[in-house]
């Protein structure tokens, strides 16, 4: 499903209908789960974030990460960084590669990340926010969007404010995630500001954190008005839950659980694209993904630890493949046992 969200100059224009986002996520978001993502109705998709720091843009990894050729869909690369000159220098450079979206990275929690007052760390430094903005904005000529979290404590939830200069400076949407910095991924993710936000600003809004089911979506989504739903941890190992979540917010009717072939067809075309795009070091990228899948299906231990040792392409695809041959004659739905469904 392509984007229906249109790109004017430096404005996005969201339609009416609510929107399905793909969170960015380091080591997870690159180019197969971003194209299966979409595949699985995902409107919006952000890459891994990329550093700012102009001699690290063209190693391996920052390579891997800008690769988009033959996505469909809006580009968006997402920057991280603390130095306004060179996060603007960054933007115009990525746009360059490809970008029809510039992403800035203020709501990654990782302690990497926030020591060199990158990521959350910048909502503590108001000023920086609003001059790191204002340079990336005026560097290039696509929409610039932001990425956040409440705050860096629960002391300190100052998205309200940040949503204020994100707005003043010209960013084009902004997605939150309900947690504050300091909760990491504990706990429980909270709307109220969201929905605050929402009412106090203009820009369109994401709304993101735990939202791991299409009843969940649908019951933020109402309590914050919100434009979409950015959905992060919870499409690991499913991402089927994007068109689920998009099903639900059309019918108002919760879908069937997705069946155990179309998801095990999902999963072996996911293992292909990452072999595909990563070569031989595809084997151990795999490795974690299968994780996330086989996670919902009994009996798995045994092969995921075998998968995890394993370093051969093929024989990776294969043990796959034939457990969940064998799982398929148990299971009339991915998670379901056939007596469970009955």
């Amino acid at each position: 499903m392509l984007s229906n969200i249109i790109i004017d100059h430096k404005k996005l224009i969201f339609p009416q209908q609510k929107q399905i986002a793909l969170a960015p996520m380091a080591g997870i978001t690159d180019k197969p789960m971003r194209q299966m993502a979409r595949q699985f109705g995902a409107t919006w998709t952000v890459g891994e974030m990329l550093t700012s720091i102009p001699n690290l843009q063209n190693t391996r990894k920052s390579l891997q990460r800008r690769d988009h050729s033959g996505e469909n869909g809006i580009i968006v690369m997402q920057l991280a960084g603390s130095n306004p000159k060179q996060l603007a220098q960054a933007a115009q450079y990525n746009v360059e590669q490809g970008a029809q979206v510039i992403d800035i990275n203020m709501g990654c929690p990782a302690k990497k990340v926030c020591n060199v007052y990158a990521g959350s760390a910048l909502m503590q430094h108001e000023k920086l926010v609003a001059e790191i903005l204002t340079a990336v904005v005026n560097a290039v000529n696509v929409p610039v969007t932001l990425k956040t979290r409440l705050g860096w404590d629960d002391e300190h939830q100052n998205v309200l404010n940040i949503a204020k200069i994100a707005e003043d400076t010209g960013i084009a949407a902004l997605a939150i995630h309900g947690r504050t910095r300091t909760q990491m991924y504990r706990g429980v993710a909270t709307y109220d500001l969201i929905a605050q936000v929402k009412q106090k600003v203009s820009l369109p809004i994401w709304v993101n954190g735990d939202i791991d089911s299409p009843k969940k979506a649908a019951t933020v989504l109402a309590q914050t008005g919100a434009d979409g739903v950015m959905i992060g941890r919870a499409a690991q190992g499913q991402p089927w839950l994007l068109a689920q979540i998009a099903d639900y917010l059309r019918t108002q009717t919760l879908p069937e659980p997705i069946s155990f072939q179309a998801a095990s067809q999902a999963v072996l075309q996911h293992l292909r694209a990452i072999y595909d795009f990563y070569g031989n070091h595809g084997v151990r990228v795999a490795r974690k993904h299968i994780g996330y899948y086989l996670q919902a299906l009994p009996n798995s231990q045994a092969t995921r630890q075998a998968a995890n040792v394993c370093n051969d392409v093929e024989q990776q695809f294969d043990l796959i493949r034939l457990f969940l041959e064998q799982c398929a004659q148990e299971q009339a739905f991915w998670g379901v046992s056939l007596i469970q469904s009955a």
